[in-house]
């Protein structure tokens, strides 16, 4: 009985975690027992004047704004507030004096961070679990009421329904696949007064506040011309499949024709037999006494050294040969995957464009004037099944 109460007691009382959130302080002899959890009054007001500001209708980027003309520094210490952390205080419960275990998931990675710029530190997306998953630990002191933290996550959700990024009115045959060549960020669509509509660098469209420095200087991407240009091109690249073929025999390095491996071949045959022979005649000539001891073994080890060499070389062409073998493979699949989709190009919709683009298109580098089209064509049927941007491996 006294063994089962002290378990119970251990599960109920420490703390799930060992930084507190902005608002609240702990025991520094104790960080996980939630009966040293304090309230900071300082920011403690801060949190409630976020809560009542959101909940009147004052945007995340207003408040950004406001909290650093006052002033006010991050939970980690930065002059500027991001949008992630505001969110993330208007979405713990531990604001309503209640402690959850079991409250977060870890999943992995759906997207790169930037196409264009090396792997980061992302490891993985943390994704809030359904309610009905998470474990009541402990009660700390409130700083704000439960009716108006669901106001602040009622305002949340509907936000969120109302977001540009959900709005589907305007529709971007290339959404999330242009980037700008001077910044190296990833271009959104947007549509400005009277009815244009441009792709612009992410620069152009976050907050000064969180992108110091100068802005990019590129200019705003028409759309349509650029829309048009891309699907013009694939077009044209699928009506002629040779391209493919040419294009993945430079890749595997394929610069030979067939009867110049030949030739190659036949010259590594003939160099490794006159090899062999001068090795013969050496042994001849040592064992009738014409050559000395330490000569000919300085000799033969140059000439096996030099036909070592000549072997390694043949291995090397053979291997060419099964690269070369290879890429014909792939050419033959690349013709026939473009000769079953280009039957369909004439009377493709959007939706069916956006498909393939997103099948075939890696990336649209935009740099002033001059366009960058980065294509990827499955070479196996299994490589029709998901863009390629997904199969890279810097892809998280």
């Amino acid at each position: 009985m006294r063994r089962g109460r002290l378990r119970r007691l251990k599960a109920g009382t420490l703390l799930p975690w060992t930084q507190a959130p902005f608002g609240y302080r702990l025991d520094p002899d104790h960080p996980r027992d939630p009966a040293g959890v304090r309230v900071d009054d300082s920011q403690a007001a801060v949190v409630r004047e976020i809560f009542s500001w959101y909940v009147d209708g004052t945007t995340i980027t207003a408040m950004i704004q406001r909290l650093a003309r006052l002033g006010i520094t991050s939970p980690n210490g930065r002059p500027v507030w991001s949008p992630s952390a505001l969110r993330c205080l208007l979405t713990n419960p531990a604001y309503t004096g209640q402690v959850f275990a079991n409250r977060m998931r870890v999943s992995p990675a759906q997207t790169r961070y930037c196409a264009l710029r090396p792997v980061g530190r992302r490891n993985g997306t943390r994704r809030v679990r359904d309610a009905a998953e998470w474990i009541i630990v402990a009660s700390i002191p409130m700083i704000v009421s439960r009716e108006q933290f669901d106001a602040a996550a009622a305002r949340l959700v509907y936000n969120r329904q109302m977001a540009t990024r959900n709005n589907r009115v305007h529709q971007y045959l290339l959404h999330g696949l242009v980037s700008c060549g001077c910044c190296q960020r990833g271009c959104t669509g947007r549509r400005l007064p009277p009815a244009y509509d441009y792709y612009l660098c992410r620069t152009k469209t976050q907050l000064r506040l969180l992108v110091p420095g100068e802005r990019c200087p590129a200019r705003y991407i028409p759309a349509k011309p650029l829309e048009e240009l891309v699907w013009r091109d694939l077009c044209e690249v699928l009506q002629h499949p040779e391209i493919i073929a040419h294009a993945i025999a430079r890749a595997r390095g394929g610069h030979w024709l067939p009867q110049e491996w030949q030739a190659r071949q036949e010259n590594l045959r003939r160099g490794r037999a006159s090899l062999v022979q001068q090795i013969e005649r050496l042994t001849e000539a040592y064992l009738g006494g014409i050559v000395p001891l330490a000569e000919f073994e300085r000799r033969r080890r140059e000439t096996e050294s030099r036909l070592r060499a000549l072997e390694r070389q043949e291995q090397d062409l053979r291997a060419d040969a099964r690269d070369r073998h290879e890429t014909a493979r792939l050419a033959d699949h690349e013709e026939e995957f473009c000769r079953r989709v280009r039957d369909g190009l004439a009377k493709a919709d959007f939706e069916r464009k956006r498909a393939l683009l997103e099948l075939l298109v890696d990336r649209v580098v935009v740099t002033d004037g001059e366009v960058e089209i980065r294509y990827a064509f499955p070479t196996g049927p299994d490589g029709e099944r998901q863009p390629f941007c997904r199969l890279r491996t810097d892809y998280l």
